[in-house]
């Protein structure tokens, strides 16, 4: 018995699959998922989602939004997704480290929503980092 798993973006769709099982980036931490799962509705963090293959660990990099897991079915629709294979992790790991010195710049700013712009573009070039097979401390 195997899990049909979709990963549906605004632009495409990033993963049609079968497999034996997916760990989901949830608000509340990650979500296993086997065969057999109970019906769930959850929404997703940006974070990494892994899909097992033949031939291992597949990274998915998303930006948030929502799973839902039923008859051996999970469909994820989210704001953007990657492919782990397909993020150049030179230009990933270049994005990262320009996010983080803007990030501490403005971690003292009084500008709150320039605070959480921060955060969300450190946040998704840690994700897309990660995906592409970076290691990230902390």
């Amino acid at each position: 018995m195997t899990l049909t798993i979709r990963v549906i973006a605004p632009d495409k769709t990033v993963w049609d699959s079968q497999s034996s099982e997916v760990i989901l980036p949830s608000t509340t931490g990650q979500i296993g998922i086997l065969t057999g799962h109970a019906p769930l509705l959850s929404a997703l963090d940006i974070g990494v989602m892994r899909v097992r293959s033949e031939k291992g660990w597949i990274p998915i990099a998303l930006m948030g939004g929502f799973a839902e897991v039923e008859d051996n079915e999970v469909t994820i629709l989210v704001n953007g997704a990657e492919r782990g294979d397909t993020i150049d992790k030179e230009a990933a790991r270049a994005a990262f480290t320009k996010a983080q010195e803007h990030f501490a710049q403005v971690e003292s700013s009084e500008n709150r929503q320039e605070k959480i712009q921060a955060t969300q573009a450190l946040k998704k070039a840690r994700v897309r980092f990660q995906a592409a097979g970076g290691m990230v401390e902390g």
